[in-house]
């Protein structure tokens, strides 16, 4: 799948990931839409990039369809990558009792039906592209999580939706191989962004201490890389990645 000239929708674009690989997208030709919650860095973004921002709540169907009309407007829809997300930390049981269950929803929401919404709608328009020379009409990616496999103290909430995300992301392959859409996931380690950037320095520190090699935070950079290739890669399909510099999380 090419990029130049190309539509693509990345939702949480203003920020983290989202932000790399719109930034990567638009430095290799091709024309993004960034979905997100955050309007002002939304914009700002957008008009780095030369791109366009839309206000979405990526589990509302109306802002998801709206989003995905806005890019069809632009040209050829080639590629959903879904960076939106939410990681609240909260234990089963805690100090004040059980867990949240609006929390736990409201996660759940966000980060599995939200992907889930977006999916649909952008693949039911990218059935309607005229085929590649590979035969492909579009690619989706969606951002998992290492917490999927190795959810810690506190994470039951974040690595339930992460965990669903890997489940669907080979039917979902399978589902579309008809109409020549391939569906990836990726699921990245520990990755500086602005969710961990809200943690104390030393935590962040000993984080990165923990990657086996490169023993460091991942970059956006380096998951705007790894999209790039599963773009430009029609062998990959139905698979999810670690991006993890072989870490595996610790119970805390």
């Amino acid at each position: 799948m090419q990029i130049q000239d190309r539509v693509f929708i990345v939702t949480g674009g203003a920020s983290g990931l989202g932000e790399g690989t719109a930034r990567m997208l638009a430095a290799n030709g091709g024309k993004v839409v960034i979905a997100d919650m955050n309007a002002e860095r939304g914009e700002a973004v957008a008009r780095e990039i030369d791109g366009v921002y839309l206000r979405c709540d990526v589990s509302n169907e109306a802002d998801g369809q709206a989003v995905v009309e806005k890019a069809l407007s632009l040209g050829k829809l080639a590629g959903l990558v879904n960076c939106a997300g939410i990681a609240p930390a909260e234990k089963t049981v805690g100090k004040n009792g059980p867990h949240n269950l609006a929390v736990y929803t409201k996660t759940i929401m966000v980060n599995l039906v939200g992907t889930f919404n977006m999916i649909r709608l952008a693949s039911d328009a990218m059935c309607k592209n005229e085929p590649e020379s590979t035969g492909e009409r579009g690619v989706l990616i969606s951002t998992a999580s290492v917490a999927a496999y190795d959810g810690q103290i506190g994470q039951a909430a974040y690595a339930a939706s992460k965990g669903g995300v890997v489940g669907m992301t080979l039917p979902i392959a399978r589902d579309l191989a008809r109409n020549g859409i391939r569906n990836m996931t990726i699921a990245p380690g520990i990755f500086g962004t602005p969710m961990l950037f809200t943690m104390p320095q030393e935590v962040q520190d000993a984080l990165a201490a923990g990657v086996p090699f490169p023993s460091r935070l991942g970059k956006p950079e380096d998951y705007a890389k790894l999209v790039k290739h599963i773009l430009e890669n029609d062998m990959l399909n139905g698979e999810v990645i670690r991006l993890d510099g072989a870490i595996r999380m610790a119970p805390k």
